[in-house]
């Protein structure tokens, strides 16, 4: 399992922070071509990062806050604590990659915010109250619709990554305006510890200021969408 949802969250970050990277750093291809884009790619990410940890004999998470949730309600604690280990070493290795990738882009391109972007979130408006909520309810979601995907079409159905990544589009597309939709603490978390190690020229901050919002406010929503759903939808 830690090796699955490594090599899982790995990829997720490699192809998720790699749009990002395309889309704001100078002289990439990609520069400049918008939010559809990321949040496209984004979803795609998803996908292939789910898809490689289940054909690695994982469950796909690739999410902290998703297997905090199953602890919650009851879940294997020693087997969900394993996952989020691998998680943050995949989301580490993935961000990490992604830099060798862009390296002549990140020298290319002066303003720190924009390194910092590739990596992790980070709030339209800083607010850290609503911040905060905003990341809680949009994580909510995620765990929620899921749990009702995965209810209707059954847990082993072959087709749940798709309608996985269709979702997180819809999320990035409807609720990623405010924060970034981190929705993922490793997925954060992870590659801000990256760009604070690496040796990115004229950086910046890491921002360690706000890392902690897209921590907790994931670990929340998720928390109260599988508590909901169990409610809502007993086994």
């Amino acid at each position: 399992m830690f090796l699955a949802e490594m090599f899982g969250t790995m990829i997720l970050i490699l192809l998720g922070d790699g749009v990002v990277a395309n889309v704001v750093l100078n002289k990439t291809k990609g520069n400049s071509s918008g939010w559809i884009v990321i949040t496209a790619g984004w979803a795609f990410a998803v996908f292939c990062g789910a898809m490689t940890s289940g054909a690695l004999g994982g469950p796909g998470s690739l999410n902290p806050a998703g297997e905090i949730a199953s602890i919650i309600t009851g879940g294997d604690a020693p087997k969900a604590l394993l996952n989020i280990a691998g998680q943050f070493v995949g989301a580490f290795i993935g961000a990490v990659l992604v830099w060798l990738a862009y390296m002549d882009h990140f020298r290319e391109t002066p303003d720190g915010g924009a390194k910092l972007a590739v990596f992790s979130t980070g709030p339209a408006i800083r607010n850290p109250v609503n911040n905060l909520l905003t990341e809680a309810i949009a994580t909510f979601a995620l765990i929620f619709i899921v749990n009702m995907i995965l209810k209707v079409l059954g847990k082993t159905q072959p087709f749940n990554p798709y309608f996985v990544g269709i979702l997180i589009w819809s999320l990035g597309l409807s609720l990623g305006g405010p924060t970034g939709y981190a929705l993922n603490p490793a997925r954060d978390l992870g590659p801000r510890i990256a760009h604070f190690l690496l040796p990115i020229p004229n950086k910046g901050s890491s921002d360690w200021e706000y890392a902690w919002i897209p921590v907790v406010g994931p670990i929340i929503g998720a928390i109260v969408g599988a508590v909901l759903f169990k409610v809502l939808v007993p086994a």
